[in-house]
């Protein structure tokens, strides 16, 4: 019989910034979404691409926002694996994704469309739903839900 070395590990949940913040009381509608994202973060003004998650109870209540990748000035690179982790570790029912485009442009490239795809597939195996993802520019946005793109 050989020994085998096997390394304990623990995954901790750790709150980094707390505040009061003026958010609506749930997240009913992509305008609720972009003001959340709008106070909670200053992803209008970053020069480079940000991409983000806010995370939502079973109430659609903001528990919790978190930047998942920076990028550079047109691009970020995003893996299911980090969207979700800190998801699972919210117990989230639900969450909206969302990134910046430096350039003010909120239309969304064939890469955004083809990432939010995915994110929905692996949303719906593990139960958590992927409710919308804004593109945020300077002072507007556009929710890939309202013009039908997921």
């Amino acid at each position: 019989m050989s020994r085998i070395q096997v390394s304990f590990e623990r995954v901790v949940l750790v709150k980094e910034k707390v505040g009061r913040y003026e958010l609506p009381r749930a997240i009913l509608n992509p305008e609720d979404a972009y003001k959340a994202i709008t106070t909670l973060t200053n992803i209008q003004e970053e020069a480079q691409e940000v991409f983000g998650i806010l995370i939502l109870n079973t109430k659609n209540k903001v528990v919790a926002v978190h930047e998942i990748s920076r990028g550079t000035l047109n691009s970020s690179i995003i893996h299911p694996r980090e969207v979700f982790k800190p998801a699972v570790l919210h117990n989230a029912a639900g969450i909206i994704c969302f990134h910046n485009h430096p350039s003010g442009d909120t239309e969304p490239s064939k890469e955004d469309i083809k990432i939010t795809e995915r994110l929905v597939e692996a949303g719906e195996i593990m139960g958590i739903i992927v409710m919308d993802h804004i593109v945020v520019g300077d002072d507007e946005y556009t929710s890939l839900k309202d013009i039908g793109a997921m």
